[in-house]
């Protein structure tokens, strides 16, 4: 059996391998990662001194050029200082919009690595040589990810499958990446907006997202309970995990071919109405995110597809792929969710005020300046109360939310409930964006007032 697609022999020369492991050893010691960053302030040091030079319009286009130096270097890092950028652009209450908004993008600018450079590891976790575990291997990858790319292969009994390959230094750099990050956040510090504890509090959860995120192990887990949640609607699809070619750092699924969510083109091909697919897209999310308390927190349109096979025109099944972003809500974060809905509907602001308190969500000395921003909340949602809100008016709300959290002295989040909240926002605009017309907050309402309803 061997490898399509040209892929090389295992045998690597010995300079390349030489060069391979000194590149490994600069990266576990950390200065490859410290060069690269030095050279990105570098040039962005430079770049600023000529935009000083050239005047208004030199100094006009800097923010955003300085902010694409670093989604870059961060992009090419992967790994933790990826991890870093698309963590630190959900905390909307610790960084500007500007600077949130462009690390959004490394979501889409991760550069793929070398099938070569990713092979030894394959080998290693599943303890044979590549041929002799697929019958075909695609050395392109289908995408490539801050922490893995993805390639497709061929089992030896004929299935297709996606296997996920975590990049080979990230284990072994780990320590030296944490430290490199601790010292970044500590720079970046003094131009947030919270407290010295916010801020260790709020590493301390990147951290342990990260080396969550890097446990296969437990995304394989975590894919097989929502398949299990998700089991009784028919239109909804979760690859079945290989347990049989999977490992810690590598997850190996069943492959399904399917059509992006957002692929106007690709849909219409396989006579699929956008529109059809929000019902099903809601009945997804509201059961994960109100019922089970599991939920896929990553749902951008890399992440959701439509199944392309014979009926889809008739009755499309969304596919959710990448489990590796996924949160379970402690039992005391749903209540204090679920009784702030309450205290919102009752427009209670007391009562709102003290599930932020046992929240942790207001610093010390600052409830005064807090209690402020949220009557002004509770006055722009007015008597509508926050069901009275439909499903066009969500989206606003999600950007006032934002300026809220930015503007607002001594309040923070904590990001377990940031991240329910951003996948929930994801989730309107993701909705919106397939069919404008669809009232998203009609189709939320019943999973809603169940969750409401529910007693501790």
């Amino acid at each position: 059996m061997r490898p399509t697609g040209g892929l090389a022999p295992h045998a690597a020369k010995k300079p390349v391998a030489a060069r391979k492991t000194r590149r490994f050893w600069l990266r576990r010691l950390g200065l490859l990662q410290a060069a690269r960053l030095a050279g990105c302030a570098l040039a962005i040091a430079w770049d600023a001194l000529l935009a000083g030079v050239h005047g208004a319009q030199g100094r006009a286009g800097f923010p955003r050029r300085a902010a694409d130096r670093v989604v870059s270097a961060l992009g090419a890092l992967k790994g933790a200082f990826a991890k870093l950028g698309q963590f630190a652009a959900h905390r909307v209450d610790v960084l500007p919009r500007s600077t949130t908004e462009a690390l959004a993008s490394l979501r889409d600018q991760v550069p793929p690595v070398p099938l070569q450079t990713l092979r030894p590891l394959l080998e290693a976790e599943l303890g044979a040589p590549l041929e002799a575990c697929f019958e075909q291997f695609e050395p392109e990858p289908l995408g490539a990810a801050s922490i893995a790319q993805v390639h497709r292969a061929r089992l030896a009994d004929g299935r297709l499958v996606a296997v996920k390959i975590q990049y080979p230094w990230l284990r072994s750099s780990l320590a030296a990446d944490l430290r490199i990050v601790r010292a970044l956040w500590a720079l970046a510090s003094p131009w947030g907006t919270t407290d010295s504890g916010a801020r260790r509090q709020i590493l301390s959860e990147f951290e342990t997202g990260l080396r969550e995120e890097l446990d296969f192990a437990r995304e394989a887990q975590m894919a097989a309970e929502i398949a299990t949640n998700l089991a009784g609607d028919d239109q909804i699809a979760v690859p079945r995990v290989v347990a049989s070619h999977s490992s810690a750092r590598v997850l190996t699924v069943e492959y399904q071919a399917a059509v992006p969510i957002t692929d106007r083109l690709g849909l219409a091909r396989i006579g699929v109405d956008p529109g059809a697919l929000v019902p099903i897209l809601m009945r997804a999310y509201t059961q994960q995110m109100f019922a089970d308390g599991l939920f896929h927190a990553d749902p951008h349109p890399g992440n959701l597809f439509v199944v392309d096979e014979p009926g889809a025109a008739e009755k499309p099944r969304l596919l959710f792929v990448d489990f590796g972003l996924s949160r379970r809500l402690a039992p005391a974060l749903r209540r204090e969710i679920r009784l702030g809905i309450h205290a919102l509907l009752r427009r209670d602001l007391g009562a709102f005020l003290g599930g932020m308190d046992r929240m942790g969500m207001i610093e010390s000395g600052r409830r005064d300046d807090v209690a402020r921003a949220v009557t002004g909340m509770f006055q722009r949602i007015g008597s509508r109360g926050a069901l009275g809100v439909s499903g066009r008016e969500v989206l606003p709300l999600k950007d006032e939310a934002k300026t809220l959290l930015q503007e607002t002295p001594g309040l923070r989040l904590p990001h377990d409930l940031l991240l329910y909240a951003k996948t929930l926002s994801y989730v309107f605009a993701l909705g919106t964006d397939l069919d404008p017309e669809v009232d998203l907050m009609k189709l939320s309402l019943p999973s809603v007032l169940r969750f409401l309803a529910e007693k501790d």
